[in-house]
């Protein structure tokens, strides 16, 4: 029986509309921190996602919940539901960033929506994001979050690799990388550096390798190819610290990430100017 109410969502919904704007010098130290965050290697290289490098959540110690992450409420709904995870984005770029100079970002709760299933309710939060330099909008971005019920206290257990190993680009990141990313894009989410928390609060057989993280590499994979007009993904099951991830372009304008028992951790499809 599902624990949310349509009344519960029509007060949620009535965020929608509220507004964030945001200023923030875009500053080069910030943004080198993120690409070597990311794994790049070469300067001259075009940096995945670079927006990602600024205007990050900064809440106060006594604004975070136990999980990490900033307490509910504030600008996104106050949804009980107590698992809250980056769940997809569109991305379009549409012009440069220019590092050094002030940028602007406005956020705006687009929709919030409500889905109940065989693994309990979900609830989805759309937030509309423009970053905009010297009157000109560079990036706009929708990204959807789901709010999710906890566990229910069973462990579960690190995927088995397939007998044949899936094609691509062998990626696997260790402790330091997700330190790293987690510092560069201040994330202080339990699930990816405090294993007992992972492992014995949340039900994960080991750290989790951020959802954000794994959209950058593919990002950069589907970039060699030229520079993108627009970048969206969507993350399909989680990624866990210790196992190897494939990285492959499986059609022009598709990339996927794959984890080492077949099954797409994430898939993202690109166009390009």
């Amino acid at each position: 029986m599902s624990a949310v109410t349509p009344e519960m969502v029509d007060e949620w919904r009535k965020a929608i509309g509220r507004e964030r704007i945001e200023y923030q010098q875009l500053e080069k130290g910030a943004f080198r921190r993120y690409a070597l965050a990311v794994g790049l290697q070469d300067e001259a290289a075009p940096v995945p996602l670079p927006h990602w490098a600024f205007f990050l959540p900064s809440p106060a110690d006594a604004e975070l919940g136990l999980d990490g992450h900033p307490r509910k409420g504030g600008f996104l709904p106050a949804i009980p539901l107590p698992r809250r995870m980056f769940a997809s984005s569109r991305i379009t770029f549409e012009g440069p960033l220019d590092t050094g100079y002030e940028g602007q970002l406005t956020s705006t709760i687009a929709e919030v929506t409500h889905k109940s299933g065989r693994s309990g309710d979900l609830v989805f939060v759309d937030v509309d994001r423009v970053l905009v330099q010297e009157g000109s909008v560079r990036v706009r971005e929708r990204q959807s979050y789901v709010y999710r019920s906890a566990s229910d206290g069973a462990p579960s257990s690190m995927p088995e690799p397939v007998a044949e190993t899936p094609e691509g680009e062998v990626w696997q990141p260790g402790e330091v990388n997700l330190f790293r990313f987690s510092a560069a894009t201040f994330n202080s989410h339990r699930i990816h550096y405090d294993l007992p928390y992972a492992t014995g609060v949340e039900g994960y057989p080991a750290l989790i390798v951020h959802g954000p993280f794994t959209a950058a590499k593919l990002a950069a994979l589907a970039a060699r190819d030229g520079a993108l007009a627009s970048f969206s993904f969507r993350a399909l099951a989680p990624i866990f610290l210790g196992q190897p991830v494939y990285l492959r372009k499986v059609a022009e304008t598709e990339v996927e990430a794959v984890r080492c028992d077949g099954a797409t951790a994430m898939s993202a499809e690109v166009t390009y100017k």
